[in-house]
């Protein structure tokens, strides 16, 4: 499968899970969430409103930033806090919100900036283990690991 066709089946699935919770993907929305799937790494706010411009002069940082906030809130992308930038959702459209149901960890490569979401039902099983027996009760947690990715460690 091509990267464009893809995004398309993410752009539809996004599309379709905001019709589904009686949200409306505008196509604003739309368009910032194309951007970060079009992107080759997590892209932060400030980059995705130069590319914004191109198409709408006007746009301003609250209007990405709005846009975003739509996008997480409905499990659409991520935030990579170690980047402070954002990713598309791997899982997008599967009945996840806000707390994005589904465990998440980011594969980051200090070399290339290439992220990877992974999801491991283990890796959240042992981190909510792990705070349980702190006596902490853990409602989400995202895991950025850093590191070298397969392409740049046979470079």
């Amino acid at each position: 499968m091509t990267a464009a066709i893809g995004r398309d089946r993410q752009l539809q699935e996004a599309e379709e899970a905001c019709l589904r919770r009686g949200a409306r993907l505008t196509p604003l929305r739309r368009q910032v969430l194309e951007l970060i799937l079009d992107a080759d790494a997590p892209v932060g706010a400030y980059a995705l409103l130069d590319r914004l411009k191109a198409d709408r002069p006007g746009a301003a940082p609250p209007t990405v930033y709005r846009a975003l906030d739509f996008l997480l809130e409905h499990g659409l992308v991520h935030k990579v806090e170690r980047l402070n930038a954002f990713i598309g959702c791997a899982d997008a459209g599967h009945g996840h919100v806000h707390d994005h149901g589904h465990p998440h960890q980011f594969l980051i490569c200090r070399r290339c900036g290439t992220t990877v979401e992974i999801a491991d039902d283990a890796v959240a099983r042992a981190i909510a283990e792990a705070a349980s027996r702190a006596g902490f009760a853990a409602t989400e947690s995202t895991v950025e690991i850093e590191g070298t990715c397969a392409r740049c460690a046979a470079a």
